[in-house]
């Protein structure tokens, strides 16, 4: 099997084991127009994705967090608060929402700041439906993406609370690379006791190998800054 071919099973496999991967898309628009958000959400709705339309920001916030795939089209003039402003506030706790910005009058500098910002794309009004449409797209699959991610690091993180204070102890000294010799040498233990929480470790983990190990402990961080060795 080729590279490729190995990367498209591989990605294949990840769709299917993807927590979201079933979820129905959530297009969510915030513009002030009735005309706009209308024509947005039946353009959204043809397109196979669930739209839900606000004509304020506050009304948007308002909304919860949804756990699934999702953007947000913002436009750039509000009556409350602007969409920059918006952008801003969502950073915050809302990293799985991708924004795509609209507005019937742009500048440069305030496109650079909504890109540097994270923003998917900057659409002057009228845009075509199809651009909008390809950078929604984009924006769903980023979201999808976070989340699969953030998903990932929750159960991590879960597996290695189940953990006893020892055995996070082992945990890091193994992935660091020390041998079991001098892990039981450090933490005043036999050799055959490391190997045994070893054992313990990889079960409560899930882990394969040592390389799974160390990938695991990579993704959550720096376990050893959270460990206070005996």
């Amino acid at each position: 099997m080729s590279y490729l071919n190995a990367s498209v099973h591989e990605s294949i496999r990840a769709s299917r084991s993807s927590p979201f991967s079933h979820a129905t898309p959530i297009v969510f628009v915030v513009d002030d127009d009735v005309s706009v958000r209308e024509s947005l959400e039946c353009l959204i709705r043809s397109a196979g994705w669930q739209p839900e339309v606000f004509a304020t920001a506050h009304e948007f916030l308002a909304r919860p967090r949804v756990l699934a795939p999702s953007c947000l089209v913002l436009d750039v003039t509000l009556p409350d608060l602007n969409g920059l402003d918006l952008q801003e506030r969502l950073a915050v706790d809302r990293l799985d929402m991708p924004i795509i910005f609209i507005t019937g009058y742009g500048s440069v500098p305030m496109t650079v700041k909504a890109m540097k910002a994270g923003a998917v794309e900057f659409l002057t009004k009228p845009f075509n439906d199809e651009v909008l449409l390809g950078a929604v797209r984009q924006a769903l699959e980023r979201s999808r993406t976070t989340l699969n991610h953030e998903a990932e690091i929750q159960e991590l993180r879960e597996r290695y609370v189940s953990l006893t204070p020892r055995e996070q102890q082992v945990m890091a000294l193994v992935v660091s690379g020390r041998l079991n010799k001098q892990v039981g040498g450090e933490l005043g233990i036999s050799e055959i006791t490391v190997k045994a929480h070893r054992g313990q470790v990889r079960q409560k983990m899930k882990a394969n190998s040592l390389a799974d190990l160390v990938r695991m402990a990579a993704k959550l961080g720096s376990v050893s800054q959270a460990i206070h060795l005996a």
